[in-house]
């Protein structure tokens, strides 16, 4: 199995243009997809374990109210990354990621992103896992250089659980700049399949019915544990009295000592955008300005076809796309992305 990557490229504010990395990206495609013509892939491989499931008794005793805030004097970033399917075959797949970051201030927003193609060499779910790892290595890397250039973040949001170090996780380095610079890293999953009470039913539910409040957090479910690479309290937060929502957000281990709910308070300024009510509209902008447009995606398409063109690739890979996409050209799609609009990695 084979992994094509390179190194960043440069952040796009709105506008298009071809980076040098993005021009490496096609390079590099062209020579992991030629490697694998001639000397196939590795067979039986397998990647790492998803994350651990947890399961514990709920205690009505862990849940605190949060305070309403109208107005926070600070200043909220968030990370997202897409991936997006521009071609792919039973044994290999070339994707667009792209990386957003959101700055939310009072009514001031700000955003950039990046753009870059990765090419894997392996069967769905190895091609899984690792998608997964450069994802969270893109939004690692994008939040270090945001925070570089500005001095003024109070809160970082990550998009998933508070995993840092090895495979499929957050990278260390981003955790060790926010614990240094006093920035409240906080890991907030859109979904938590592993969360499970003491009979294995959902914990998120769980908690809800137990709670008499109508904003609070449930703190902790699960301490932070190095050792397993779980950096944050594993927590619960409801943020809007008028949304049933709930989220598991991750309270990073050096924020814990201080008040859980005065720390997490502020969050419900930010939790009213009817867009996504109950949950902090700065990550929903972080994962909203990750999401190409279809006119983007049939640009990329194209300079992919062209660089297989070039190389005589492109007629061998056809024929095994074709042996995999039959079932799209069933219901009339053409290109893979169309398939893709919701993402449930």
């Amino acid at each position: 199995m084979h992994f094509g990557w390179s190194s960043f490229g440069c952040m796009l504010k709105g506008g298009c243009s071809l980076s040098e990395g993005v021009e490496h990206d096609l390079t590099d495609m062209t020579k992991k997809l030629a490697e694998y013509i001639n000397r196939g892939r590795m067979i039986g491989f397998r990647e790492a374990r998803e994350e651990p499931v947890m399961a514990v008794k709920p205690e009505r005793s862990k849940v605190r109210p949060l305070t309403k805030m109208e107005t926070y004097d600070g200043n909220f970033l968030a990370v997202d990354c897409s991936t997006r399917t521009l071609k792919r075959a039973n044994n290999w797949g070339v994707y667009l990621m792209r990386v957003a970051y959101a700055s939310v201030s009072g009514k001031k927003v700000d955003w950039g992103h990046r753009e870059r193609m990765c090419t894997v060499v392996g069967d769905s779910y190895a091609r899984r896992g690792l998608l997964q790892d450069r994802r969270v290595e893109l939004e690692s890397q994008m939040a270090l250089d945001v925070l570089c250039k500005s001095d003024s973040v109070h809160y970082l949001f990550l998009d998933g659980p508070s995993f840092f170090g090895g495979k499929r996780k957050f990278r260390t380095f981003l955790y060790e700049k926010c614990k240094a610079d006093g920035i409240r890293l906080l890991a907030v999953s859109k979904q938590s399949p592993t969360l499970h009470d003491e009979k294995g039913r959902d914990f998120i539910a769980a908690a809800y019915q137990i709670s008499p409040y109508s904003m609070w957090v449930y703190h902790p479910m699960v301490e932070a544990d190095k050792e397993k690479n779980l950096y944050g309290d594993v927590s619960i937060i409801k943020l809007c009295p008028d949304s049933p929502r709930l989220f598991r957000c991750d309270i990073m281990d050096y924020l814990t000592s201080g008040d859980i709910a005065e720390l997490l308070s502020p969050l419900t300024c930010i939790s009213e955008d009817p867009r996504c009510l109950g949950y902090p509209i700065t990550l929903w902008l972080a994962h909203d300005f990750s999401t190409p447009s279809d006119s983007k995606l049939l640009y990329y398409n194209d300079l992919v076809e062209e660089a297989l063109a070039d190389t005589g690739l492109l007629d061998t890979l056809r024929l095994e796309e074709l042996a995999c996409n039959f079932p799209d050209a069933l219901h009339g799609v053409k290109h893979p992305f169309r398939w893709e609009r919701i993402e449930r990695v």
